[in-house]
């Protein structure tokens, strides 16, 4: 059987065929059978999700000779002409090759006469928001003043494009993508009608592909069974649509876990010579470490993992990634799966993606990979021999190493002697003090230097949910920028979002140069802008040096009690240096600039 009588054999013909959009036939349901019907509708959704199928069934239902009647009879002149495309009164218009206002003047002229074979005319138009503004005001007049013998349907994938005027006049009904479960169990009924035999996996996966179109999924299905035969598996599935098998996507993990580039080319050259689609493969792999990310946060539920049969391997692969560096690979798959679709060369970006994330850093420390079951570095430290002891002298060598970056940075113990100390450059930052998010405001300019940002609080935080809505928003924010303005996305697209804490999202840079012009006071007003926008509230930005991250991370966060400490410490030293001393080290350089302490 050809894809079109398939999907002709299958095509709802009545509300109960329908599937996912009980909400709205329920709705139409009830119209009709209150006499209640509307002059215009406009139904709205993606493609394949049944708007002009619901169109027609409507059509039916309201002309069935039995009728007007819930349902469609399907057995009596009107619906079988109707269902044929032979009934005058019911006309369907593709909006997209009959937009002119021609088009739409001949539908007024011919409005005005009563219907010749059933009760009501209907005035199917299709993709309508394709209608020039002309048209869209001839259409208007119609819809102002409609005749009761006429009933118009609009269909769109784009009602945003639509005035105003038309949405108002119409009853509007959205239709939602199908679930999962709808779509697999249709194409198992679909199946077991047609003698074709398929195993679950594999229709999941074909309805995951459909992406919620029970359109396109019948015609992957019709295309999987051509090539299957009358056994349908997983592997013919990802065969014929171009996906990647078990094999291939472990292959290409274990190099990116292993860090091993000279790895990625030959596997993707394979790829490409096999006949798989750069951007197909790598939209299946933003799946694969989607998947592997939901077996590490929640390991109990049940992941939707059709693409991988043997579970076992699958978990042993997700032990081998922490959870924030799966976030980063994620959010750096998609942002290079949106340049993918305008490439001249998918299979380059296609390598530099997988390169990309290859050299990502996990700067996790390997505590988020760390198995739920293992005791706590302390806990294990306590039980064994001078645990306690070793303990205690962790925490005073990461307590001296603190008091002695605050000494460097400027800030001197009570009680000191008068010696002297160069202004360093985090004490020259114009005056500026600690904000309320936990974070020291920068110096805002390419002339100063950007203040030291407290980092304990976005270690303790590194691994917290609000870090992770951070990772998985971060395409969204960066396009935002980018809509704001285009030079400050240039800088800020080098940044790299390492945590969230205290309303504040902290930014790694590699590039100095990046971070400063970042930090400019026009730069950061855009972006914190686009913050308030993504997260309706203020929210800051703080930003810092990779390494100097990657360093922290690796020490990890400082105990309660020694943030208490450095807290006060912070709080007796001295003040912000006055601004004439910012001028000067400008006038004099700061090698010939001395502050002492009278």
């Amino acid at each position: 059987m050809s894809h079109i009588a398939l999907y002709r054999a299958w095509r709802p013909q009545t509300f109960q065929d329908m599937v996912g959009q009980q909400h709205i036939i329920q709705t139409l349901q009830n119209a009709i059978r209150e006499d209640r019907v509307s002059h215009a509708y406009l139904f709205n959704g993606p493609r394949g999700t049944g708007k002009t199928t619901t169109a027609k069934v409507l059509a039916k239902a309201i002309n069935c000779e039995r009728g007007p009647a819930t349902e469609p009879c399907n057995v009596c002149d009107a619906c079988r002409g109707i269902t044929a495309g032979t009934v005058m009164d019911v006309v369907e218009i593709d909006a997209a090759s009959n937009r002119g206002i021609d088009e739409i003047r001949d539908i007024r002229d011919k409005v005005r006469y009563a219907p010749s074979e059933v009760r009501f005319k209907v005035y199917i138009i299709d993709e309508v928001h394709m209608l020039t503004s002309e048209a869209f005001n001839a259409l208007l007049k119609t819809l102002e003043e409609p005749p009761a013998h006429v009933i118009f349907i609009l269909a769109t994938t784009e009602p945003h494009k639509l005035p105003a005027t038309i949405i108002s006049r119409c009853q509007r009904f959205d239709f939602r993508q199908v679930s999962l479960p709808e779509q697999t169990e249709r194409l198992g009924r679909i199946c077991a009608e047609e003698g074709i035999s398929a195993d679950e996996d594999a229709l999941a996966y074909i309805a995951r592909l459909s992406d919620g179109g029970m359109r396109d999924a019948i015609s992957l299905l019709e295309q999987v069974s051509a090539y299957g035969g009358e056994h349908i598996t997983l592997s013919d599935a990802v065969e014929v649509t171009g996906g990647l098998a078990a094999e291939q996507f472990e292959q290409l993990a274990e190099a990116i876990r292993d860090r091993n580039a000279g790895a990625i080319l030959p596997l993707v050259e394979g790829l490409m010579q096999a006949g798989k689609s750069a951007d197909k493969c790598l939209e299946n792999l933003v799946y694969y470490f989607r998947d592997l990310l939901v077996l590490k946060l929640a390991p109990q539920g049940r992941a939707a993992t059709e693409r991988i049969v043997d579970q076992d391997k699958y978990r042993s692969m997700a032990a081998s990634f922490s959870s924030e560096l799966l976030f980063r690979m994620i959010d750096v798959l998609n942002q290079y799966q949106l340049e993918i679709r305008h490439a001249a060369l998918p299979q380059t970006i296609f390598e530099v993606a997988l390169m990309k994330i290859c050299t990502l850093q996990d700067t996790s420390g390997g505590r988020a990979s760390a198995p739920a079951d293992a005791p706590a570095p302390e806990a294990a430290s306590q039980g064994a021999p001078g645990g306690e002891v070793q303990r205690l002298q962790q925490r005073i060598d990461t307590l001296e190493r603190k008091i002695e970056q605050l000494l460097q940075s400027g800030v001197r113990p009570e009680g000191g002697g008068a010696g002297q100390a160069q202004a360093s450059p985090a004490s020259r930052g114009g005056g500026k003090g600690t904000n309320n998010f936990g974070a020291r405001s920068g110096a805002g300019g390419m002339g100063g230097s950007i203040a030291r940002v407290k980092l304990d609080p976005f270690l303790a935080a590194a691994e917290s949910q609000a870090s992770g809505q951070v990772r998985m928003k971060w395409a969204d924010i960066l396009q935002r920028v980018k809509g704001h303005n285009i030079s400050t996305h240039a800088w800020f697209v080098n940044g790299e979002p390492v945590s969230a804490a205290e309303n504040t999202i902290l930014v790694a840079f590699k590039n100095s140069i990046h971070r400063e012009t970042t930090e400019k006071p026009a730069n950061r007003e855009v972006i914190e802008r686009v913050l308030h926008e993504v997260y309706n509230r203020p929210v800051r930005l703080a930003t810092v040096m990779l390494k100097e991250w990657q360093t922290a991370s690796e020490k990890g966060p400082a105990p309660a009690d020694e943030l208490t400490l450095l807290q006060e410490d912070e709080r007796g030293g001295p003040p912000p240096e006055p601004e004439w001393v910012e001028e000067a080290v400008k006038l004099f350089g700061e090698d010939l600039v001395v502050i002492e302490d009278k």
